[in-house]
């Protein structure tokens, strides 16, 4: 639980063999060579200064702009550069997740040989601070494990950072009685998964009836890491999700595409029936009703995000790999990315109580 929230992070990343400068990771993939190994033909050469200046000074942006994001959730007045400094608390495991997440793409695809940029980082006025970082890809992968790896690379990465965050934030977040609920005050409440239940009956056991965690900056910072993680590894188009989907399923990416597009709003609509009927029934307050019907409103903006993605990429359809199959490996690490999207899924990724 906590009083300010506003989050959407983005890093997909994809490949390793043709050339199509014109779409970026969110949408597309490209290539450099024909076998996916980095061997053969490669990119033009690019000055250091052309590739890493505009990434550079954007990520400075997104430095300035989650101190300020830290700084609010503290509580304090942003006046002077002190001021700003004391938003570290949230803003440094925010970034570290960010950049280990976009790290982990980056440098799986170089491993691979595939021609990509460096991350992109969105710096947003917003409670966050950042809508997360995009890496624009110039390749086709031609290889279904290379596209695993570097697919999978981003969200694992990113975990192993964001949960001893969470963690350590939930251990130092303290457990209060909630306050009534009041139409003139609203409290967001974070989404709960399965993964987050269990870090927070680890750190404090059983809940007690009427009470919350109330979550300070870094444990909200770490929240996010996985809110980042499951956002992701859905299993649509070119998303993390979507090139692990493509590297397991291969032809049926597609359709499982589609299966996802037309149900994010479903699963919106029917969240926002569960918490909005009962409140209803029990004639709550109107504030109140409208308040729990919105709860699944998360997941249909996504659809609709996705779908103008989807739209402006030129279709939901993965660039097709050469190779027929996973290796044994590989296709564990698929599985285990597949598990981890179950156990990271909320219903509700934030809503106002």
């Amino acid at each position: 639980m906590s009083d300010a929230r506003e989050a959407r992070a983005d890093g997909p990343a994809t490949s390793d063999a043709e050339v199509d400068p014109s779409r970026d990771a969110s949408t597309t993939a490209g290539g450099i060579d024909a076998d996916g190994s980095g061997e053969g033909r490669s990119a033009a050469p690019r000055g250091l200064l052309s590739e890493w200046a505009v990434p550079v000074l954007l990520f400075v942006a997104t430095i300035g702009t989650t101190l300020y994001g830290g700084a609010m959730l503290e509580g304090h007045e942003v006046r002077t550069f002190a001021d700003l400094a004391k938003g570290w608390v949230f803003a440094l495991p925010l970034l570290a997740i960010l950049l280990t997440h976009e790290l982990g793409h980056y440098v799986a695809g170089r491993l691979h040989g595939v021609d990509l940029s460096p991350p992109h980082f969105i710096p947003m006025p917003t409670a966050f601070g950042t809508l997360g970082a995009i890496i624009r890809m110039r390749a086709r992968i031609t290889r279904r494990d290379a596209l695993l790896d570097v697919g999978a690379a981003g969200p694992l990465a990113g975990l192993v950072v964001a949960i001893p965050v969470l963690i350590y934030g939930l251990a130092t977040s303290e457990v209060k009685p909630m306050t009534p609920r009041a139409i003139d005050a609203t409290v967001l409440l974070e989404g709960h998964s399965i993964l987050y239940e269990l870090l927070l009956f680890a750190t404090h056991g059983p809940m007690p009836e009427g009470h919350d965690v109330f979550l300070t900056s870094t444990a909200l910072a770490g929240w996010a890491g996985l809110l980042l993680t499951l956002i992701n590894l859905v299993p649509f188009g070119q998303l993390d999700g979507g090139h692990i989907a493509y590297a397991l399923f291969g032809a049926h990416h597609e359709r499982l595409s589609r299966v996802v597009l037309i149900s994010l709003p479903v699963i919106g609509v029917v969240v926002g029936l569960a918490y909005g009927l009962p409140t209803l029934l029990a004639k709550e307050p109107w504030d109140f009703v409208l308040r729990d019907f919105a709860a699944g409103m998360n997941w249909i903006v996504w659809g609709l995000v996705l779908t103008v993605l989807a739209r402006v990429g030129g279709g939901i359809a993965h660039p097709p790999t050469d190779d027929g199959a996973l290796s044994p490996g590989r296709r564990r690490v698929a599985w285990l990315c597949l598990v981890l999207f179950v156990l990271l899924f909320m219903p509700s990724w934030m809503r106002t109580f």
